[in-house]
């Protein structure tokens, strides 16, 4: 893969985080563990959504990649580099390669700036030149999302969602950033700006070879606009497969439940799963899956161990004992029947 940017991608990976925890403490009451030993890895030109209800740690994954919030502990990897042991000058050109799109376009722009001076700030931090080479510059970045170049004099309050989130589009862009995360970008916009906003993002992906974690609790949007799809549960990635492999053959017991909640034409064919009992509460977890106490698969093993996530097939992870052994049993009666 080509990235037209220095630095060396082993297997074509572009970012990768180990193992990261990012515990809050609550007074009085301990730790809440809003992530909780997440891994991933993301290679060029690639999308990864992340995916899971509301509360599950998804938006505080993106935080804590883009250090707006910091770690508990755990790596960061880009271009094989810890980028939360980065010294200051390194920063600065990783703030270059490694940018953000906000869930609300509104509260993320300053409502006292025109356009002109939101998209050009970037470059006056960065001493990228004159003024007039940063307006054309700007100018560029207009043409590159398809903004009409008159509205750079406007506020962002005379502009209609869909249109500031372009703003914030253009600006992630502004620096020649290779890796940006998608924090819930279109779920405050209506369903006909949201297929505006994806396609927008996807032609720039084909262009610039960027690489997205795009973070959504929208199973729709995800699957358009992702290649893999990591879904989360309570601050732990449960399962990671190709989007494909997810839609069809999804073996978490959540995964299944969440799949069961997408709306479909032919309700005859579909059975919604109806999840009982309570979340559980992310302070102090118990060890054991957390997702036990409403699965209708669970075991005591299950309340007792930590469930690891293992391959099951290439590319396939699941951490689920049910999930391994039903692969298990599905490849001896294949082997049975090849004899």
């Amino acid at each position: 893969m080509q990235s037209g940017k220095s630095g060396n991608i082993e297997n074509g990976v572009l970012v990768e985080a180990k193992r990261l925890k990012k515990y809050f403490d609550v007074r009085g009451k301990g730790k809440l563990h809003a992530v909780d030993d997440v891994s991933f890895e993301i290679r060029q030109g690639e999308t990864l959504g992340l995916v899971g209800e509301s509360g599950c740690g998804k938006s505080t994954v993106g935080n804590v990649v883009m250090r707006l919030v910091p770690k508990t502990e755990g790596e960061f990897l880009y271009r094989g580099k810890d980028v939360f042991s980065a010294t200051a000058s390194e920063q600065m050109e990783l703030c270059k390669r490694m940018q953000i799109i906000f869930q609300d376009p509104y509260s993320s722009l300053n409502p006292r700036k025109t356009i002109k001076d939101i998209l050009s700030e970037a470059y006056v931090i960065h001493n990228y030149g004159s003024k007039g080479k940063i307006f054309q510059a700007v100018g560029k970045l207009c043409d590159l999302v398809e903004m009409a170049h008159n509205l750079l004099e406007r506020f962002p309050h005379e502009l209609d969602g869909g249109m500031r989130q372009v703003v914030g589009i253009a600006r992630a862009l502004s620096l020649s950033a290779d890796f940006i995360v998608c924090d819930e970008p279109v779920s405050s916009l209506d369903v006909s700006v949201q297929a505006r906003i994806i396609n927008l993002l996807m032609d720039l992906q084909k262009k610039l070879g960027l690489s997205y974690l795009f973070i959504s609790h929208d199973l729709s949007v995800v699957r358009h606009i992702s290649n893999r799809i990591a879904i989360m549960y309570l601050g732990q990635i449960v399962e990671t497969a190709e989007t494909d492999r997810i839609f069809q053959n999804a073996l978490h017991p959540y995964s299944i439940a969440l799949l069961s909640a997408i709306p479909r034409v032919n309700v005859s064919n579909s059975k919604r799963i109806v999840l009982k009992g309570d979340v559980p509460s992310p302070m102090n977890p118990k060890p054991g899956c957390r997702f036990a106490p409403r699965c209708w698969m669970a075991h005591e093993s299950c309340v007792r161990d930590d469930q690891e996530q293992v391959e099951v097939e290439p590319g396939h992870f699941v951490a689920c004992r049910f999930a391994l052994e039903s692969r298990e049993r599905a490849k001896k009666a294949e082997t049975i029947g090849k004899s």
